[in-house]
């Protein structure tokens, strides 16, 4: 007897699990037909015909029961009311904003931005990539350089990677990388952790003399400054730049880039690389991210240098189109020969950042930045009146102040807090000194807030009006921007809010994201993500602390973090856990630290060889290479399993050496492995650890736990697992997790700790490089990218240990599905012996090439035209498609896919058959633009309406047309003429592959 809510248990009608049906997209209806089509009677069934008993897990989770969405955001808004937002002046490259509401809400806010993936498939992902070609123009103007990538992690790591990129581009044979001590802390402590396995020797220096005698000597690569520096001050660093270069050798910059509309740029300094952050571009502090980073350098190094660039192509039409460029120059590809591991940006920051850039034009941002200059010349024109000494005489928004006593500086910085300010604290030969950064949220009221700080009681405050009239900035004449930027029409076309709106709506249509179609990419995990899961992160207590705020003001994020780990530590069977790595890539990395700092802690400082299997993530040889370690490759057997003789002879081979094996469970074939205890117990034998990469975590969860069958260390993909969005290729967290005699390995943060900021599970006792036994920092804050970690708490708090369990097993059961209604059609490659795939398959079209011509990239296109975003493409195995459907699709989508798959083989059989050519069918000329299919001229065999895939309202039930933007974009068109920056207007009226050669273009730009 089915039951009504009548006659239904209370405790059933109060339904605190409601968002569990609301996160699994099949119902128990939907769930018994796919189990019917894969031949298994239950769920639990099937889970244990492909899970290996021995790393089941005996028992449940132990996490809080699920609770419903108004629940879950009430205890976190308790939560959130713990931190206390005060008055920011704290600087060292975080300042309050003011976030455009038109930008908040129409892309921060927005599912069309924030849910979609990385623009591998350029037809489907216009939109952003010209927004993050905006980015790059907009970093490349301001700074003055050739060439801009479309974003870094933060102005940390782009330092790091700076470092590398000089290290492998210039003559200079050194192994010295000079660090300017007016650099800031959080950046010179990740320098230190990046350098020390590679053997580069890190010299910062402290004065002017010192940087003088340095740049003298020749045993250094490169050496990095601060600009402005981190404590204010001003200089043109072209005599530097000039001594620099004699040495053969690189000079980089960090710069501040709204600065820059004011200053004069480092490219008309010398500088070879330049580094930063755009987070001051209209992204909140967020307790220290996530925010887009940037790097930026001289022509010469554009093939080396790190992260993703978007670069502008032509399509199969002849239209100008955008494409990632130079993948092949993508680090993470390489793999052990990689000297970045970096594969994923904060590309949904970087939008932001632009559109920032887009919405105020040149003379919007210079508004901004001239204020702030003022302001600061103001400040410190009163503090002066008032007795006060700053230390500086140039600078743009910060001022060093000399109160003469460590004791003078703490009781300043007592008398702020209870005024609801935070002002930088000072260590060191410092420690007598505070400093003040003004920044876009700067009133008169706050100068006004900030002189009452050090007036005696009736003294009387500075007049900010008198005082305008005669301080002026600080900057000095000769380093006055005299340069224009952001020329290009873009970014003076949008600046009122109803053409800002429709610009940023017009871009989001050329997208394909979660909020129209799945996408089914395999080891990418394109699950829900719950709009309640999004609304806490632009929270005012989450969003507006800066990273270094003292630790009490942060008593919410301790209480986040401490929790999230907790819960993860539960989920992943480890017994601690880093947040602080702010990229799965950064959690690989921080993780073969851990490894080899425990190596060497025991005296074993030899054991550098890491095993990888030949079908690992490409970030795994990457991450091990960074890290000190000599990759080998152990083989796999003919069923894609790791081949067990092939490994054992190698552990006996280097036994005296072994550190490691980095292993995916499940495999990135997409199989249970039913070797993996075994394997775990050989590599132990032999003295080394084993890293499980957590990419398929989505696998494992309530099921089984990497830290209880034999890992030692892993690394999560929360931006995965458990649901922080993509964003378009970033933001990303990637925490680290670690058994316990490797816990105080994970990464420290000197710069926090002296701070006295929350650290979250960084060790009290690291210092600048880490201790003896630990390691440094590798994020420039210490809870990472801190402002996301709300959408996995609410995840985690709503779906309970049974709601997690449950996810796993519908993300299993609905791989296995997709795979057994297309066995018929597409061979499934890897399965178990029962047939059975974990939460992915790889469907093989190997075999296509041959009968018609096609080949997987066809097909991947062809999907564009039935309205889905591809599988995953050649990825682990070449021509293949690997598919993760996640437990969030509906039946309804996870069947519109498999009769689109069904239809796209019928197609390819009438290429086989020979009714259309293999030259020209709809294949081939995927994806279909509405243009093309609207000209008068038609060539093609095939009716129009097959070509836009119309007939797919009858073959394919339920489905959704899109319209891909531009055609099929010609790869070594766009990698032959690089060109990375706006368009020119007269390129897109021209139309024609003659107008982008990089020559005319470039010309057409500048």
């Amino acid at each position: 007897m089915t039951t009504t809510p009548a006659t239904a248990r209370l405790a059933d009608l109060e339904n605190p699990s409601a968002f569990v049906a609301r996160h699994i997209g099949p119902s128990p209806e939907d769930e018994a037909r796919m189990l019917a089509a894969i031949g298994e009677p239950s769920r639990q069934a099937l889970i244990d015909a492909i899970v290996p008993p021995a790393i089941a897990r005996p028992s449940p989770m132990t996490l809080p029961d699920a609770v419903d969405e108004a629940q879950a955001l009430e205890e976190l808004r308790a939560i959130a009311r713990k931190n206390r937002v005060l008055k920011s002046y704290i600087g060292q490259g975080y300042y309050g904003t003011h976030t455009p509401g038109v930008i908040l809400r129409n892309i921060l806010e927005n599912p069309a931005w924030y849910t979609a993936y990385t623009p591998y498939q350029a037809e489907i992902s216009q939109g952003r990539m010209e927004a993050l070609v905006n980015f790059q123009t907009m970093v490349a103007e301001l700074t003055a350089m050739d060439i801009a990538n479309a974003s870094m992690l933060d102005e940390a790591t782009a330092a790091a990677e700076a470092m590398t990129l000089a290290k492998r581009s210039v003559k200079a044979r050194g192994s010295v990388f000079i660090v300017s001590g007016e650099c800031h802390p959080q950046t010179i402590e990740v320098i230190r952790t990046r350098a020390e396995p590679l053997g580069i020797l890190v010299r910062v220096v402290h004065s002017a003399d010192e940087w003088q005698a340095a740049l003298a000597g020749d045993d250094y690569f490169a050496a990095l400054n601060q600009y402005p520096g981190s404590s204010g001050w001003l200089a043109d660093w072209q005599l530097s730049a000039d001594l620099i270069h004699r040495k053969q050798a690189a000079f980089i910059l960090a710069a501040d880039l709204l600065a820059l509309t004011l200053l004069k740029p480092p490219g008309e300094m010398g500088a070879d690389i330049v580094v930063g952050s755009t987070q001051r571009f209209g992204m909140p502090m967020g307790a220290g991210g996530p925010h887009a980073a940037f790097m930026a350098c001289r022509d010469a190094f554009k093939r080396s240098m790190p992260g993703r660039l978007v670069g502008v192509s032509v399509d199969a039409h002849g239209q100008p189109a955008y494409r990632l460029a130079l993948q092949t120059r993508e680090q993470h590809i390489r793999r052990e020969k990689a000297t970045s591991n970096i594969c994923t940006a904060q590309v949904l920051p970087a939008v932001v950042a632009s559109m920032y850039a887009v919405y105020h034009g040149p003379a919007g941002l210079a508004r901004i930045a001239e204020r702030i200059a003022r302001y600061t010349g103001v400040l410190a024109a009163g503090l002066r009146q008032m007795g006060v000494r700053v230390a500086h005489a140039t600078g743009f928004d910060t001022l060093l102040l000399e109160l003469g006593s460590p004791e003078a500086a703490a009781a300043l910085h007592a008398r702020a807090v209870d005024r609801g300010m935070n002002l930088r604290r000072y260590t060191g030969e410092r420690a007598s000194c505070v400093g003040i950064s003004l920044d876009e949220t700067t009133t008169r009221e706050d100068l006004r807030d900030l002189w009452a700080l050090f007036a005696s009681e009736g003294q009387p405050l500075p007049e900010v009006d008198a005082l305008a009239e005669s301080a002026g900035t600080r900057i000095p004449p000769s380093l006055r921007r005299t340069s224009a930027y952001l020329t290009h029409p873009v970014f003076h076309r949008f600046h009122s809010e109803t053409a800002m709106l429709r610009y940023i709506r017009a871009l989001s249509d050329k997208d394909l994201a979660l909020d129209r179609s799945m996408i089914p990419l395999g080891s990418c995990t394109m699950k829900l993500n719950a709009t309640a899961e999004m609304i806490p992160i632009t929270w005012p207590e989450f969003a507006n602390l800066h990273p270094f705020a003292p630790a009490d003001q942060l008593a919410g994020y301790a209480e986040l973090d401490a929790r999230l780990r907790q819960w993860l530590c539960e989920a992943t069977g480890y017994h601690a856990i880093s947040l602080q790595p702010n990229a799965g890539s950064q959690g690989e990395y921080a993780g073969m630290l851990a490894i080899r700092a425990w190596q060497a802690a025991r005296g074993q400082p030899q054991r550098n060889i890491c095993l990888i299997p030949a079908s690992a993530h490409g970030t795994n040889p990457a991450s091990a290479a960074m890290a000190g370690f000599e990759v080998v490759v152990a083989a796999c057997d003919a069923r894609g399993n790791v081949d067990m003789a092939d490994l054992e002879a190698k552990c006996a081979q280097y036994s005296d050496r072994l550190g490691a094996i980095m292993i995916t469970y499940p495999s990135t074939h997409g199989v249970f492995e039913t070797t993996v205890s075994a394997l775990c117990a050989l590599v132990h034998r032999h003295g080394g650890r084993v890293y499980v990469d957590g990419a398929n975590m989505n696998a494992l969860v309530g099921v089984a736990a990497p830290g209880a069958f034999g890992g030692d260390v892993s690394h999560l993909n929360l931006h995965k697992t458990f649901c922080i969005p993509h964003g378009g290729g970033g933001p990303g967290v990637g925490p680290v997790c670690v058994v316990e005699d490797l816990a105080p390995y994970l990464p420290g943060h000197a710069t926090a700790a002296a701070a006295g900021a929350c650290l979250g599970a960084a060790p009290l006792a690291s210092g600048a490089a880490g201790t003896a036994t630990g390691i440094g920092a590798v994020s420039a804050a210490p809870l990472g990218n801190a402002a996301v970690l709300p959408i996995s708490w609410m995840y985690i708090r709503m779906m309970g240990a049974e709601g997690l369990r449950r996810a796993t097993e519908t993300a299993i059961l609905s791989a296995n599905y997709i795979s057994a209604r297309l066995r018929a059609h597409y061979p499934t490659l890897y399965a178990s012996e029962n047939g059975h795939v974990a939460h992915e398959c790889i469907l093989d079209l190997r075999g296509l090439k041959e009968t018609s011509g096609v080949m997987a990239e066809d097909v991947a296109k062809r999907l564009m035209d039935y309205g889905f975003h591809a599988p995953t493409l050649s990825f682990p195995v070449p021509n293949t498609l690997m598919v993760e459907p996640t437990e969030s699709e509906p039946l309804a989508e996870l069947d519109r896919f498999i009769d689109a798959m069904i239809a796209i083989r019928e197609e390819i059989r009438q290429v086989e058959t020979g009714v259309w050519p293999r030259e020209d069918n709809p294949l081939k000329n995927a994806p279909h633009t509405a243009h093309s299919l609207l000209a008068a001229d038609w060539p093609h065999p095939y009716p129009r309406e097959v070509g836009a895939a119309l007939h797919a309202r009858t073959a394919v039930p339920g489905a959704m047309k899109f319209w891909p933007a531009v055609g099929r974009v010609d790869n070594v068109y766009g990698d032959r003429n690089l060109f990375c920056s706006c368009v020119p207007v007269e390129t897109w009226a021209e139309a024609s592959p003659e107008a982008c050669p990089e020559t005319e273009a470039a010309a057409a730009a500048r």
